[in-house]
């Protein structure tokens, strides 16, 4: 029994909640650096290996942090970890770095993050917020992957810089723009609701506001009601 709860909370973000397909959270670094598959891939890892950092180190200090300033102690957690991840990149993938932008640093301020601190690790043991970090990282990274490689081999006919489709159509630039972007990403959500019968999105709305860090302060808005 205990393992297989373990096994459901790491494909918890695989599937059910992906952050990206279900959720719809990252949806700014989503858009911007899947230009390329190899640039999903690097955001997905980089952000993997803060949410993984972040969710053991908020899970070991909750009982330590004030309640009333945990917010602004989860942020300063997380670009501990952001920092580091960022030097990594920078000194051993230089071209990944230049890609990602102003993109890798605001990992620190990802709603996944964020989101995942406040509403998991919080809440559960260490080894369970570590496997919830790794589930929502490696669901941010298929996403991110996912649409990237469907934008690259479209719109510049290559994969993961490997040339596919010279010989068989040509390339759509639109793909590589915003436009392309948002066409992707919406097709990708169709397909995954589609696959799940709508289950995931359906689980999704059925939890209300319980799975987003602000729900507080909508609720505090909203005069105690929570969502309308």
């Amino acid at each position: 029994m205990a393992s297989s709860n373990k096994l459901k909370i790491l494909l918890n973000g695989i599937i059910r909640e992906n952050p990206v397909l279900v959720l719809v959270l990252g949806t700014c670094p989503t858009l911007a650096v899947t230009t390329l598959a190899f640039n999903g891939l690097g955001m997905g890892l980089a952000a993997t290996v803060v949410l993984m950092g972040s969710n053991v180190a908020i899970s070991l200090l909750k009982r330590v942090i004030p309640d009333k300033v945990r917010i602004p102690a989860y942020i300063v957690i997380i670009a501990a970890f952001v920092t580091v991840v960022e030097f990594l990149v920078h000194a051993y993938f230089p071209d990944l770095y230049n890609a990602l932008g102003v993109f890798l640093p605001l990992i620190t301020v990802n709603c996944i993050i964020l989101g995942r601190a406040e509403m998991f690790a919080n809440k559960n043991k260490v080894l369970d917020s570590l496997l919830d970090g790794i589930g929502m990282g490696l669901g941010f990274t298929l996403a991110l992957v996912v649409i990237g490689s469907i934008r690259e081999i479209i719109g510049m006919g290559t994969w993961f810089g490997i040339t596919l489709t010279a010989n068989l159509f040509d390339s759509m630039t639109l793909f590589s723009l915003a436009p392309g972007g948002f066409f992707v990403f919406g097709c990708v959500v169709a397909l995954a609701n589609k696959l799940t019968k709508g289950r995931t999105l359906q689980n999704h709305k059925e939890g209300g506001c319980a799975g987003c860090p602000a729900a507080a302060s909508c609720s505090a808005i909203n005069g105690g009601k929570g969502e309308e």
